[in-house]
């Protein structure tokens, strides 16, 4: 197997982990999909991708980076959470992965109510904040999957129109 193989395939797997990060808070989602374009637009010496449809690509990833913390700062200050509510629904979040699909829907809902139970001592303010956090998440989930798709269409669109 030659070295552009490998690096073609390198390229495949960054892009699909970073398909996966844009939803598992554990990986950096745009940063893996940039980087395995990067990787498969190198092994191809930089021919039908080069640096003007990098360039896009990499301010679709930081735009991504910025969905991410805005939808989540929005939607927690929206229902007036807590920092601690936002630090809960972080690490429930973190915490979740380990109980699979479950752990993902829950864990920042629990951490959330948990971060603000803890700041405030009431229910109704901790299911509020849990309940803004979590939808600021799962929103700035479904922006960074929208924005990686698009750094792959940008990629394709490059490649094809320069064959």
């Amino acid at each position: 197997m030659t070295l552009q193989l490998l690096c073609y395939a390198a390229a495949a797997l960054l892009v699909a982990a970073g398909l996966v990060g844009t939803v598992l808070p554990a990986l950096p989602g745009a940063l893996f999909v940039f980087a395995g374009l990067l990787l498969a637009a190198w092994a191809g010496g930089f021919a039908h991708v080069g640096w003007g449809g990098l360039a896009v690509i990499g301010t679709l990833g930081l735009l991504s980076v910025g969905v991410d913390f805005a939808a989540t700062i929005l939607g927690a200050r929206r229902v007036g959470a807590s920092p601690l509510a936002l630090a809960g629904a972080t690490i429930g979040a973190f915490l979740g992965l380990f109980f699979g699909l479950p752990g993902l829907v829950f864990g920042p809902f629990a951490g959330a109510v948990l971060g603000e139970l803890v700041a405030r001592r009431d229910l109704l303010q901790a299911g509020k904040a849990g309940l803004g956090t979590w939808l600021g998440l799962v929103l700035a989930a479904i922006a960074k999957l929208a924005l990686a798709f698009a750094m792959i269409a940008v990629f394709a669109t490059v490649y094809a129109f320069n064959q």
